[in-house]
């Protein structure tokens, strides 16, 4: 069956909306997935050496023939702006992040605690995060992805509403899209037929953008892995999912400036190995080690600059829906907590500190979306980026620490969420890639 044939009829945004709700009645059911009573796993942090293994066992990713209808690569064009900053989600994002919210809310935060012990989002959780169509939010519909122009903008709300669940199993089900959108947005027609039709199949691959390298005050834009000859040699941090996933796309130095590169986690020259972190535990972050991999460029060095700036977008999005997990838990705690026989709310420097969580998540989240929605118009965002990161970063941070102030001897305890959303967002400074939006 040809592409076309595939994607003939396909549904528009309100039928994608539609059937995603109807999936949702079937995610009520927590027990479904089996996260009241999540299976006991092995700990890779309690070992001394973590594990260390060859490249996953990857499916074999064959060049289909020239995609039917298709000259060239398929490209979305740039949404038409209105001339103004509007932040009322459209009414087809509205629907998907209700649903994503949904998703979240009731499977993700429930299996949070479970997934950071295990250092290890469940299999189920992550099938389900599959049937969501997370992969697909930037892929053209000829290709068999759901939309018909960028949309950047829906990536940063669907990465919010999945991080008000947990952050570390969002990261987990994001990795993937990571792949499937840089591909969608920089890769040649080749590459398109080559890997994409796995990311709009029902078995959807593990696979991860890999920028981090594993030294003081990286610089994305001066990498330590190199390609040369055609060949890869270097080492890559923070991966998610790194011991499963079965592609990568690389950052790498090359005479001409950084370039992206898709590289198969099955050849020899890969090696995975553990590094246990102190936050973003359920994504299973893992270090690549490449050594004479062969490897396909992915655009260009233009393309690489615009991939770390939607990467950075990416974790601020995430950033944004873990902080506002922190303002909606500890206002009504300090609402009900007691001390002196009255709420310690009504204690001024009390008020005031879950005030300036509020205020400051505001701040976060007018930079961030302005950002969103001039990349999604295919606007310069270079700034804005910027400026979200630097925000999203030293006021993600602080967040969590007041958010663990706030709940006294309770911050510092698991009985409570707080600490893990406290380490989650320390993660916000340090991670570049890994996500893309």
């Amino acid at each position: 069956m040809s592409l076309q044939e595939k994607t003939r009829g396909r549904r528009d945004a309100i039928g994608v909306g539609v059937a995603l709700l109807n999936k949702l009645a079937r995610w009520r059911a927590i027990d479904r997935f089996g996260l009241r009573k999540p299976a006991e796993r092995a700990v890779f942090e309690a070992t001394k050496t973590g594990f260390r293994t060859a490249g996953a066992l990857s499916r074999r990713f064959s060049a289909a023939t020239k995609l039917t209808g298709l000259s060239g690569p398929a490209r979305l064009p740039a949404a038409k702006g209105t001339g103004r900053f509007d932040l009322t989600p459209t009414e087809d994002q509205q629907m998907m992040v209700d649903v994503v919210r949904s998703f979240a809310s009731d499977v993700l935060r429930s299996a949070a605690s479970a997934a950071d012990t295990a250092c290890a989002t469940e299999a189920k959780v992550l099938e389900s995060s599959a049937e969501l169509g997370l992969s697909l939010i930037e892929v053209p519909e000829e290709l068999g992805g759901i939309v018909t122009e960028r949309s950047a903008m829906t990536g940063v709300l669907v990465a919010e509403a999945l991080a008000y669940g947990d952050m570390g199993q969002a990261l987990a089900c994001l990795a993937p899209s990571a792949v499937s959108t840089a591909i969608s947005l920089w890769g040649d027609e080749t590459q398109q037929a080559t890997y994409l039709p796995s990311f709009t199949g029902s078995s959807v691959p593990a696979a991860a953008l890999a920028l981090v390298e594993p030294r003081p005050v990286f610089d994305p834009f001066s990498l330590r892995t190199r390609f040369t000859g055609g060949l890869l040699n270097g080492v890559k941090s923070l991966v998610p999912r790194g011991a499963e996933a079965e592609l990568f796309v690389i950052g790498a130095q090359t005479d001409a400036g950084p370039r992206l590169f898709v590289v198969e986690a099955d050849h020899p020259g890969v090696v995975i190995e553990a590094e246990p972190s102190m936050g973003l535990r359920a994504a299973s972050l893992s270090r690549v080690i490449l050594t004479d991999v062969p490897a396909v460029p992915l655009g260009s060095s233009d393309d690489y600059a615009e991939c770390v700036r939607l990467s950075r977008l990416g974790w601020c999005a995430l950033a944004l829906g873990t902080a506002r997990a922190v303002l909606d838990y500890v206002t009504p705690y300090v609402n009900s907590r007691e001390a002196f026989g009255e709420p310690i709310s009504h204690r001024q420097s009390v008020a005031f500190m879950v005030a300036n969580i509020g205020i400051e998540l505001e701040g976060m989240k007018l930079v961030t979306y302005r950002a969103g929605s001039r990349a999604t118009q295919g606007l310069s965002f270079a700034r804005e980026a910027a400026l979200a990161r630097r925000l999203c970063t030293e006021k993600g941070m602080q967040i969590g620490t007041d958010g663990v102030q706030l709940l006294g001897g309770h911050g510092f305890v698991k009985e409570h969420p707080v600490e893990r959303w406290y380490r989650d967002l320390r993660a916000i400074g340090v991670m570049e890639g890994a996500v893309l939006v």
